[in-house]
């Protein structure tokens, strides 16, 4: 499967566009809302990618922003791409809207810079790590909810991780990750071997942080760093918390996280390091296993 083909990633681009040619024209949004016959709330959720914006009312917009020809058509083809559905669509009343942006975003991020300091990446996970921490919820859904929610992680991972063009992964786990017993003994060593299988391969790059590196600058939460294969789509943050998300885009934000996993990344163990850290941990396991909730 190649890339470019999320909807969520084109509604951005599509805003970050209709935001540019309404400040090269001048205008405010509530100008703007004024001409084209909408709220200056509807253009505000149009430039932000909070919503997709009609055929129609893309049109009007780049009447009033005096587009034509050729940069006018490939605008208005990717108003109509941004209102295709996601293949999530079927089921997306078993994910959160803002899981869907992600999942939107992730399939066409070229690069990933990822780090996680309590489980391993959702990317990442087998299936039995991954309902074991889907249960640990303080309230459950029902049974038929939650493999479905799996099912849709498992197929995530299949359309990211499986494709012809694969992204570049970077991922930092601190080493927390793989020392907690999740799910039992058995379901973490799967888990551990698979990210051993992981780091092998040649667009997947795996590092832990080990205790030893002691105090550090994200030791308030993980984060993910996307890049997209065309420049006019913004380098992006991604910061999920409890029941949320946040999307940061301000160059002086994502620069500033940048730095952060630079300073990770130096002090994590370097890739065959951590891949004997990770068999250790698994004999570690082994021994123990009996005490592995």
């Amino acid at each position: 499967m190649g890339a470019q083909r999320s909807p969520s990633v084109r509604r951005r681009r599509l805003a970050a566009e209709l935001q540019r040619l309404r400040k090269e024209a001048g205008l405010t949004r509530d100008q703007a809302a004024e001409h084209v016959g909408c709220s200056p709330v509807t253009i505000t959720r149009i430039e932000s990618a909070t919503s997709a914006a009609t055929v129609a009312l893309v049109a009007m917009m780049l009447d009033l922003y005096g587009v034509t020809g050729e940069r006018r058509e490939a605008l208005m083809q990717l108003a109509r791409d941004a209102r295709r559905r996601g293949w999530w669509y079927k089921v997306s009343e078993a994910i959160p809207e803002w899981v869907q942006s992600y999942v939107g975003l992730e399939e066409e991020a070229a690069t990933f810079r990822e780090y996680q300091s309590e489980f391993v990446s959702g990317l990442l996970q087998t299936e039995g790590y991954a309902r074991a921490v889907m249960r640990s919820a303080p309230v459950l859904p029902p049974v038929e909810e939650m493999e479905l929610r799996l099912s849709i992680r498992m197929k995530r991972q299949e359309r990211v991780l499986e494709r012809s063009d694969p992204p570049m992964m970077w991922c930092i786990l601190n080493e927390a990750v793989i020392r907690r017993p999740v799910g039992g003994a058995q379901t973490m060593q799967d888990q551990l071997q698979r990210l051993i299988q992981l780091s092998e391969r040649s667009h997947v790059t795996l590092q832990v942080l080990p205790f030893s590196a002691g105090v550090h600058p994200a030791m308030d939460g993980g984060f993910t760093v996307l890049n997209f294969h065309k420049m006019s789509d913004p380098e992006t943050v991604y910061v999920e918390y409890w029941q949320g998300s946040v999307y940061l885009e301000d160059s002086r934000e994502v620069d500033a996280y940048v730095l952060l996993f630079e300073h990770l990344r130096a002090r994590a163990l370097e890739p065959d390091q951590t891949r004997s850290l990770i068999e250790q941990a698994i004999r570690d396991m082994r021994v123990d296993g009996e005490a592995c909730p």
